[in-house]
């Protein structure tokens, strides 16, 4: 059954957008009055079509022209997300007033600018928040700064990246773990773009996320390794009194369907059981998704950190992503084994945030 969900998912996605479509059409021509109408029906289902074709099949272009087509398209596409919001609830409000229709139109078009607008402007701006987290087995405080989904590509690049690391530095940590997608496309995937890291005042260690995969992980990883940043691929190594595990980004299990993994058979209950873990000593885990914490939990995991979720970036979309994920932001805890799922500090798709912040987090590990 799970080889299904994509197409299943596909069918009611392609379903809710012609309604969508067909919502907007009627709801403009009311508003304004259009008298051929049949351009509504051209203007909308063009963007939509836009969105879809802009996106993913463009997401690795490097030519110029085509990575405009893949910026238009994504901003299209929180920009109709917010003005289908804006119409409903201008509908509902249409409920208790009486105004002219041009006003109701009006209304929805500045609502729906106002909030991809602040959207944008919020997804820039990134905020280092504070977590304290203790640790059996640690005698001294560790300062580790966490860092995901920073996604490098065409909205972001070299500047992003330098703004993260004088902001990490400002922060005096001690570590900085980094889980997966750090690119989201080929374009800016170049040494010159990764040289900030170099900067950095505390060793780094990496794990790759299916963006980084998509975009070219072995050239990603090979970048990483001459920067100075330590790469890790399903093994075990070790910081100051941490045991630190690095997992390339798979499944929880062979039961488990997550369609941004590639099923090469490898996932997190096999690994963990190949490597040499000593139970006994205070372990981190990196991972790019927050899956299979009850593996973790089994080997002895004191600390799980993750990203993937975006936290859901952009409301409403949030409220969905709390329900597919377990663990979709913050601090948990699963029978003794912490968890913390970063926000990310990029975007996918729509270069906006609306409800969830562009996160780094300073990971105070204290002594229990």
């Amino acid at each position: 059954m799970r080889q299904f969900f994509p197409l299943l998912f596909f069918i009611v996605f392609i379903g809710i957008l012609v309604g969508v479509n067909i919502y907007l059409s009627r709801r403009f021509n009311f508003y304004f009055s259009i008298e051929n109408t049949k351009i509504l029906y051209f203007i909308f289902p063009g963007l939509t079509i836009l969105m879809i074709f802009g996106v993913l099949p463009l997401s690795n272009t490097t030519n110029g022209f085509g990575s405009f087509i893949y910026m238009l398209a994504a901003i299209t596409m929180g920009v109709l997300l917010y003005l289908v919001l804006s119409v409903l609830l201008v509908n509902l409000v249409q409920l208790f007033t009486n105004f002219p229709p041009k006003t109701y139109g009006i209304s929805a078009i500045v609502l729906t600018a106002a909030i991809s607008l602040g959207g944008i402007l919020n997804s820039w701006n990134i905020q280092v928040t504070q977590q304290e987290i203790s640790i059996k087995g640690i005698s001294s405080e560790i300062r580790a700064m966490h860092l995901s989904d920073i996604h490098i590509g065409h909205f972001r690049g070299k500047n992003f990246l330098q703004r993260i690391v004088d902001k990490t530095n400002e922060q005096n940590v001690d570590v900085v773990f980094i889980t997966g997608d750090l690119f989201d496309g080929r374009i800016n995937l170049t040494m010159e773009e990764l040289v900030p890291l170099t900067q950095l005042n505390a060793p780094v260690y990496f794990v790759e996320g299916n963006h980084d995969n998509y975009s070219g992980i072995q050239t990603i990883k090979k970048y990483l390794r001459e920067s100075g940043v330590d790469v890790l691929e399903n093994e075990v190594t070790h910081f100051s009194e941490l045991q630190i595990i690095g997992l390339n980004h798979m499944r929880a299990d062979s039961e488990s369907f997550n369609m941004h993994v590639n099923d090469n058979g490898h996932t997190i209950k096999n690994v963990l059981s190949t490597l040499n873990i000593f139970k006994e000593k205070p372990t981190v885990l990196l991972h790019h998704s927050p899956d299979g914490i009850k593996y973790a939990n089994q080997h002895g995991v004191d600390l799980y950190l993750a990203g993937h979720t975006h936290a859901g970036q952009l409301f409403p979309i949030k409220y969905i992503a709390n329900l597919l994920f377990a663990y979709n932001k913050g601090l948990h805890n699963f029978k003794g084994t912490q968890i913390f799922v970063s926000q990310g500090a990029g975007t996918f798709g729509p270069p906006m945030r609306v409800g969830t912040k562009s996160e780094i987090a300073l990971l105070k590990l204290k002594p229990e």
